[in-house]
């Protein structure tokens, strides 16, 4: 079973908060576990059976849920591919002619527009985050993985 919490609750169109009142099991509880910062195997047997059966499966179904997906600290997924989601248009296209670039450069050719297309979508990063159209951890997400950027951590 490759399923995780949050996926059985959509698959029993079922809110965490909804959860928490048909169990019993507290809301932060739910929402620990249901992130991946509380772990379903470290919870009481008791929470597990309330769960269960609010849920209608077993324990030991329960038991197989798949949070390490999750950051256990953190409680957001590992795969930062979510920090794509809902760019604006302009970044978009900035990122496809990087992209396409790197491709060139990346299999030994020289792009003689890398150092604009690089240019360019740091400028439009950096404009995306000041308008607050995306968050500063998307601009740092999209300057480590399409400028191949850094985080000085001591700025």
């Amino acid at each position: 079973m490759n399923m995780t919490m949050q996926s059985m609750l959509r698959e029993k169109n079922m809110s965490m908060y909804r959860l928490s009142q048909i169990s019993g099991v507290p809301k932060t509880t739910v929402m620990d576990i249901c992130s991946g910062k509380s772990d379903i195997k470290a919870c009481a047997a008791k929470t597990v059976m309330l769960l269960s059966r609010a849920l209608g499966c077993t324990m030991e179904e329960l038991m197989q849920i798949d949070n390490a997906r999750y950051d256990r600290t953190t409680g957001l997924p590992k795969d930062e591919g979510y920090l794509e989601k809902g760019l604006p248009a302009y970044l978009q296209k900035s990122i496809a002619a990087m992209q396409a670039s790197w491709a060139i450069v990346d299999r030994g050719g020289k792009d003689l527009h890398w150092d604009i297309y690089w240019c360019d979508l740091n400028a439009d990063i950096n404009c995306a985050e000041t308008e607050q159209e995306i968050s500063s951890d998307q601009a740092w997400y999209l300057r480590r993985k399409y400028l191949r950027m850094e985080k000085d951590d001591n700025t």
